[in-house]
């Protein structure tokens, strides 16, 4: 009998944030990080960023996600 996993409710929940037409089309995401922390937690939506080369600010307990892996640069 072999294993087969099944997505876990975090895993339902990153498919769905990333699911979003601004990730396909290399905009922003803005997420609450209270809320983040709640679904999945810190540490895993992080990982999930940085696995794909995206990049992420926080200001006012805001997470914006840059949905593009080229360089990034802050002009004020």
């Amino acid at each position: 009998m072999e294993f087969v996993s099944r997505p876990t409710p975090s895993d339902s929940w990153l498919a769905l944030v990333f699911s979003a037409q601004a990730v396909a089309k290399g905009g922003v995401l803005r997420r609450s990080r209270h809320w983040v922390e709640r679904e999945i937690g810190m540490e895993r939506f992080v990982a999930e960023v940085r696995r794909r080369g995206f990049h992420m600010v926080e200001c006012g307990g805001q997470l914006i996600v840059i949905c593009n892996p080229h360089g990034l640069r802050i002009i004020c």
